[in-house]
């Protein structure tokens, strides 16, 4: 039975509609003819909505919308059964578009401006936040931050979180990322580059280095557990006491597009369903993983998930 959607709360500050197509051949100066598109809601935490409700755990999306393009992302978003809460913006929601060529297989991803936030709609944003009731469990930050929102914005989130009792999961990146870990958050997913420059490493950090770095913040208070993502090495979960690597399953790969969202959203089915971080860590990878097996910007199947995770803790000790 789907948990109540008020127990996860995401949050998207730079929204988009999904276009993606495919074309055989692409080649400058020339009309090229595309398959029909198809269109996606999409944007980090959105697409954390959209892996739970396919891992059958509901939660609410809160976004800005604007435009005939936000009404679409509304209403892609109601077609596939998401709880949300639109704040209305008077700019024009953003659309991306991605095409695969089918000669060769390659992928080409094209990622338009974010759209700019006033900030008496950062102010509606904030003060949802601060009244919604029931108070969720977790609230999931991802993505990027759109022009005319500062990191500090983000600060602010996470006090109003705290002041409620929320845990926080935060799969942001550059100053955005920054500022919300000196803030203090739950659970962060960098990938080496970005936990090199969380400790000011500079840049990209070995293997080895990884554990005692991730230890460095959580031991300053700065979150309580890290998932290195490692791309198709998998991903390692770090806390005070506990190092586990996770292996990416081998599997033909399709797209990249939405694979760490669907591993947050893994993540997060794992910790409402209350288990053990390992196995949360685990169906996080088995659902990044599925997700890279699908074209364009389509997330993951839920059967190759439980298929993923099965070979997972299958090749891996029994988590305690």
């Amino acid at each position: 039975m789907p948990l109540d959607p008020t127990q996860i709360l995401t949050l998207t500050l730079s929204p988009a509609v999904d276009k993606s197509s495919s074309v055989a051949g692409i080649v400058p100066d020339h009309k090229l003819h595309c398959a029909p598109p198809v269109f996606e809601p999409g944007g980090g935490g959105i697409n954390v909505s959209r892996g739970l409700q396919r891992l059958g755990v509901s939660s609410r999306a809160v976004f800005p919308a604007g435009g005939p393009v936000g009404l679409q992302l509304q209403q892609l978003l109601t077609a596939e059964g998401i709880a949300q809460q639109a704040v209305p913006i008077t700019g024009n929601t953003r659309e991306n578009f991605t095409v695969v060529d089918t000669t060769t297989g390659q992928q080409f991803r094209f990622g338009m401006p974010g759209t700019p936030l006033t900030s008496s709609e950062q102010q509606q944003i904030l003060d949802f936040l601060r009244t919604c009731l029931p108070v969720p469990a977790y609230w999931v930050i991802s993505g990027s931050l759109p022009p005319g929102v500062a990191p500090d914005f983000l600060e602010e989130v996470l006090h109003l979180a705290k002041a409620r009792g929320v845990k926080v999961i935060a799969d942001t990146s550059g100053p955005a990322l920054q500022r919300m870990v000196e803030a203090g958050v739950y659970l962060i997913k960098p990938n080496l580059r970005e936990l090199s420059q969380l400790v000011g490493a500079g840049g990209e950090i070995e293997s080895a280095q990884l554990a005692p770095m991730a230890r460095r913040l959580i031991g300053a208070g700065r979150c309580e557990v890290v998932v290195a993502s490692l791309g198709p090495q998998g991903a390692c979960l770090i806390t005070h006491d506990l190092e586990d690597h996770i292996p990416a399953p081998a599997v033909p790969r399709r797209s990249t597009v939405g694979a760490g969202d669907s591993m947050v959203a893994g993540i997060v089915y794992g910790l409402v369903q209350g288990l053990p971080l390992r196995e949360a860590a685990r169906l996080g990878v088995a659902c990044g993983t599925a997700a890279t097996m699908n074209p364009g910007t389509e997330l993951f199947h839920k059967a190759d998930v439980d298929r993923l995770y099965h070979w997972l803790r299958q090749a891996m000790p029994a988590a305690a």
